[in-house]
């Protein structure tokens, strides 16, 4: 089965242009939808990304997973492998990019083509499971600033270094430190 998908401007707005990465991220938030998981308007979806291409930044705008927002979380594992979790079921799916979706005759061109035209059987692998419970990060905690006694600006408290009795931020100890 085959269809004629085409990414919504506002998204290709939102990333800055259109390629295969960002048709990538768009067609594994689509799965993701078909599969219950549908925008987070707080933190009750997360997703764990494998890559930081420009795949990611469907995932962002799409489901709201975010940095920001502490449910998007990152590992640098180079895959297009995308991880959403349901925080209150422990509801899972892993959707992968299919080794064989991309042909290395493809140009860039064909490739988003294929892309956007191609069932998401024939691209993605789909793996639904239950989320290991004790691997679910937790919910995004706002910590104190702390002034570093160096730069003047104010650093997470859980990321300042004690440093011959100073509070530094992690640049100024790096620096400090070498002295």
């Amino acid at each position: 089965m085959s269809n004629n998908y085409v990414i919504p401007d506002d998204l290709i707005n939102f990333h800055g242009h259109l390629c295969p990465g960002l048709a990538i991220g768009y067609r594994a938030v689509l799965l993701a939808n078909e599969l219950g998981f549908s925008k987070s308007e707080d933190e009750e979806f997360i997703a764990i990304v494998e890559n930081n291409s420009c795949s990611v930044d469907a995932i962002q705008y799409m489901l709201s997973c975010t940095f920001g927002k502490g449910n998007l979380f990152f590992k640098d594992y180079g895959k297009q492998v995308f991880t959403i979790v349901k925080r209150d079921s422990l509801k899972a799916v892993r959707i992968s990019l299919k080794k064989d979706a991309r042909k290395p005759s493809f140009t860039r061109e064909e490739f988003l083509n294929f892309l956007l035209n191609t069932s998401s059987e024939e691209i993605f692998e789909k793996k639904k499971f239950l989320f290991d419970k004790s691997s679910l990060p937790s919910k995004a905690i706002i910590h104190t600033s702390i002034i570093c006694d160096e730069c003047g600006e104010p650093t997470m408290e859980t990321r300042i270094k004690k440093f011959n009795d100073k509070n530094l931020c992690i640049p100024c100890y790096n620096t400090s430190s070498r002295l």
